[in-house]
């Protein structure tokens, strides 16, 4: 990995309720793509858009990621726990003035953005740093037609260019396309409605900050 004055660092926030496949080949998909150094999971304590109803506590969740994460350059993070953010423009905030020597750049699925104008300050993430759009299967053509890809096309850029800059600026927006992968977090739920309860939650530290999470962390 390079220097913490070079590290280019892919961040995919989501509840990882729980985290499967999916998500760890999106992620490798996007290291191999933009040239990042590794990517971190922000597993969320909370997702506002997101009923609470069928959301296992957060130290299952992290444990999941983790263990998804095995062997692979990707880091579980249960920081937005410890900043006590909501929302991820509040996160992404925190996080650039915690690691400034770090570029990062925002990862969200094509579902994602075709919500992304019902996230909180959605433009104000959008400077904040570079975005990159991984297509997923349903959702691409919603997501080229929102509100938010509108304003975002003008700053759309080609994953080469992307991946030689020097510099990152934001806004930046770049579309990543790899080969469908269909499994998904409710599949999951629906095949093993106690999935979370065969993890164990004892003796977890944060992949980021190293802290211990609680095996009682909700």
């Amino acid at each position: 990995m390079r220097n913490d004055r070079t590290s280019r660092i892919g961040l995919l926030g989501g509840s990882f309720n729980p985290a499967h496949g999916a998500h760890r080949r999106i992620s490798l998909a996007a290291i191999a793509a933009l040239g990042l150094d590794e990517v971190w999971w922000l597993v969320s304590p909370g997702n506002p858009l997101k009923p609470a109803a069928d959301m296992a506590p957060l130290a299952q969740r992290f444990a999941s990621a983790r263990r998804m994460a095995r062997r692979a350059p990707i880091r579980a993070t249960a920081v937005e726990r410890e900043l006590g953010t909501r929302f991820t423009v509040d996160t992404l905030k925190r996080l650039r003035r915690r690691w400034p020597k770090r570029r990062f750049v925002w990862l969200m699925g094509a579902d994602n953005l075709a919500q992304f104008v019902r996230w909180k300050d959605w433009r104000g993430i959008a400077r904040l740093m570079p975005i990159a759009v991984v297509a997923r299967p349903g959702y691409d053509a919603m997501a080229i037609a929102s509100p938010a890809m509108v304003w975002l096309r003008r700053y759309r850029m080609p994953v080469a260019g992307f991946r030689n800059r020097t510099g990152w600026s934001a806004p930046a927006l770049v579309l990543l396309r790899f080969d469908p992968d269909r499994r998904s977090a409710t599949a999951i739920r629906q095949a093993d409605p106690h999935w979370a309860s065969s993890l164990k939650t004892g003796g977890l530290r944060d992949g980021v900050t190293h802290r211990p999470v609680p095996p009682d962390a909700a």
